[in-house]
Order: structure tokens, then C-alpha cells, then sequence
């Protein structure tokens, strides 16, 4: 097993345990709170941070901008639970996959519809960075647009 799979595949745990933490703080009416008019929800963010592991990991196999679309449309949650279902069972998938990477599977490029190239590891310190610049802004509506401190550790 790769050790620098398994630390990044750690510090991704530590960021889904913390959205969940934060999902935990939160009522099912909190989700259609929208602190800037054409953005996001709260709820339509915390879909996206949902799927993030899966729909990255789509990225990295080369799925098309077609499949990727019919990904996102087929993904509507609508419940804090089903949220937290679809996020722990989309990084359980991602784990269980980069558990069983070979080195020279991990090494492999690969290439999103839009043009960029990463190695397969790559993928996952951009699948990492994915999960923690969006818990960023998910806390930043909390407390600053929502008055809701969540009061959940943002790191170890």
C-alpha cells in the first residue's frame, strides 16, 4: 500500500467526518438558506460536497462532459441524511479504488473533458483540495451569511 494514498486518503476522511459534523449542525430548512442571489444554496452545496469523491473520481477515468452531466443531473439529494449517505458512500468508493491502485496505476495520466492531464495521484490531491476549498466556503455561509456557527474543528 502506497503510504502517501493512505495519508491523503486520511486527511480526505478528516474533511467528509467534518461535513458531516457540520450536516449534523444543521435543519432540514437550513438547506434552502441562499446568501448570494445566482449561487448556491447551502443545500445545493452540500450536494455537490456529496458527490465530490465520485464525480471526481469519473473525471479521472476519462468520463465524457456528457456522462458527467447525466452524473450531476441524476444526483439530486434533498435531505441532510441522504447527504450523508451519498457522501460517505462516494468516499468509501474512492477509497476502496486507490487502496487497490498499483505505483504504476497511480502514475498513470489521465485526462479530464475539459483538457487537463494529472497522474492518478494527482487526481486525489485535486479530489482532496476539492472536498476542503468547498468546506471553506460551506463554513463561510454558515457563519458569516447564516449566523450558524457550526462549531465543528476544521482540522486535526
Amino acid at each position: 500500500m502506497n503510504i502517501y494514498v493512505k495519508t491523503t486518503l486520511h486527511q480526505i476522511s478528516i474533511a467528509v467526518q467534518s461535513i458531516i459534523a457540520i450536516m449534523d449542525s444543521l435543519e432540514q430548512n437550513d438547506l434552502s438558506i441562499q446568501p448570494t442571489e445566482n449561487k448556491l444554496s447551502i443545500g445545493e452545496l452540500l450536494t455537490h460536497l456529496s458527490v465530490i469523491c465520485k464525480a471526481d473520481l469519473l473525471i479521472s477515468d476519462e468520463a465524457s462532459e456528457e456522462q458527467m452531466s447525466n452524473f450531476y443531473s441524476s444526483s439530486s439529494l434533498q435531505s441532510i441524511e441522504d447527504m450523508k449517505n451519498a457522501l460517505l458512500t462516494n468516499f468509501a468508493l474512492l477509497e476502496n479504488r486507490y487502496l487497490h491502485y498499483t505505483e504504476e496505476e497511480l502514475m498513470q495520466t489521465t485526462t479530464s473533458y475539459w483538457g487537463v492531464s494529472y497522474t492518478r495521484f494527482e487526481w486525489l490531491i485535486e479530489i482532496s483540495n476539492h472536498l476542503y476549498h468547498h468546506r471553506g466556503q460551506l463554513h463561510a455561509m454558515l457563519v458569516h451569511c447564516a449566523m450558524k456557527d457550526p462549531d465543528v474543528a476544521l482540522f486535526e
